[in-house]
């Protein structure tokens, strides 16, 4: 059993990584991977590599469970659907198979205020959209061509993983409670992490596999010393209200 919790920027993806290496040193075939998946999406590039640890147990042929008990959207959902069995509480939220952008721009601000803003670029595309310069038609016409390139990627991935679902129908951006998701075949079967990996005791062995770094010598002295300075200093913070 792995956990994965993940932010906007997927940060957990580096425990990830070394978490899946681990598995994959020892698992066969015979056993099965469980990963509960907490994840509302983020960053493309980050949630793509992401999906492609996950992807690395299936190439080994390694049976992957993938439970979602509160939210596997976006970036999340990406994940999710590499596994071999989707599982979903009924009311988690599944879906979200979209992409957004957005900027701030405070071109007119800075004109109000007479102050000028330049930017120099090599490359017709090299910037787009910004969001202190005067942005035009072409630039924007350009962005949505990028979000719609990255939105067809996103489909193909999922349309590749499942592809039995009807990508058209679920692939606008919405998300859908488990039970829904069932009938659109974002989701194998509703249930929760927790029953699905109990069904499974005692007839086989369950392991928590976690990755961590391990602190040196100087870094336990370190945080130990901080805690005694903590601990003196609040004492005599007591004996001052004291004579206070």
């Amino acid at each position: 059993v792995i956990d994965f919790v993940g932010d906007v920027k997927a940060s957990a993806v580096e425990n990830l990584r070394e978490e899946v290496t681990a598995v994959l040193t020892l698992a066969k075939p015979s056993d099965e991977v469980v990963v509960r998946l907490e994840s509302p999406g983020g960053l493309v590039h980050t949630y793509g590599l992401a999906a492609s640890q996950l992807q690395r147990i299936r190439n080994q042929e390694i049976p992957l469970t993938i439970a979602v008990d509160a939210v596997a959207a976006s970036g999340g959902y990406m994940m999710a659907c590499v596994a071999d069995k989707l599982l979903a509480s009924q009311f988690a939220y599944i879906g979200s198979i979209g992409v957004l952008a957005q900027l701030p721009n405070f071109n007119k601000l800075l004109k109000k205020n007479d102050i000028e803003f330049e930017q120099h670029t090599a490359g017709e595309f090299k910037r787009t959209l910004t969001i202190f310069g005067e942005n035009n038609d072409e630039g924007r016409a350009k962005f949505k061509e990028e979000i719609e390139e990255i939105h067809v990627l996103f489909k193909d991935f999922v349309q590749s993983q499942r592809p039995d679902m009807n990508i058209d129908k679920v692939a606008t951006g919405e998300y859908w409670p488990g039970i829904k998701a069932k009938t659109l075949g974002l989701v194998d079967e509703i249930t929760t992490s927790d029953d699905y990996i109990l069904s499974h005791y005692p007839a086989r062995e369950i392991f928590s596999v976690k990755y961590s770094v391990k602190k040196n010598v100087a870094e336990k002295l370190g945080m130990s010393a901080a805690s005694v300075v903590e601990r003196v200093f609040m004492k005599s913070m007591s004996k001052a209200r004291h004579w206070f």
